[in-house]
């Protein structure tokens, strides 16, 4: 299960649904929801947090809020389109590795840090 934090654009959840993903958009569902509200439901889903703010990435795995492994967007300046198309290749292709770990999706490198 994937659960998207705010500055996660629309397209990333729908071609993450499309894929075959469960996804949660909080902006949609819960707009103006408390980040640890967020952080909690990421862990009593077991889901993996799709973020685009770094400071805020960083802060989340370090302190050990979201258990399930954290995915930042670093893709500013590419079309909504291209950015999900991005981000659902590299879940598909590296799926495996994304649990219990800190991922950085820039255009052309994928980082992925465990604890």
């Amino acid at each position: 299960m994937l659960l998207t934090h705010g500055g996660v654009d629309r397209q990333i959840v729908a071609l993450q649904q499309q894929a075959g993903h469960d996804v949660l958009y909080i902006a949609e569902l819960e707009p103006g929801i408390a980040d640890q509200i967020v952080f909690d439901k990421a862990n009593r889903l077991n889901a993996l947090l799709i973020i685009a703010s770094k400071d805020f990435g960083e802060l989340v795995f370090r302190q050990g809020m979201v258990r399930a492994g954290v995915i930042l967007l670093r893709l500013a300046g590419l079309s909504p389109i291209t950015r999900a198309s991005i981000v659902t290749a590299v879940v598909q292709k590296r799926e495996n590795e994304l649990s219990g770990a800190f991922t950085v999706i820039s255009p052309g490198v994928v980082r992925i840090r465990k604890k």
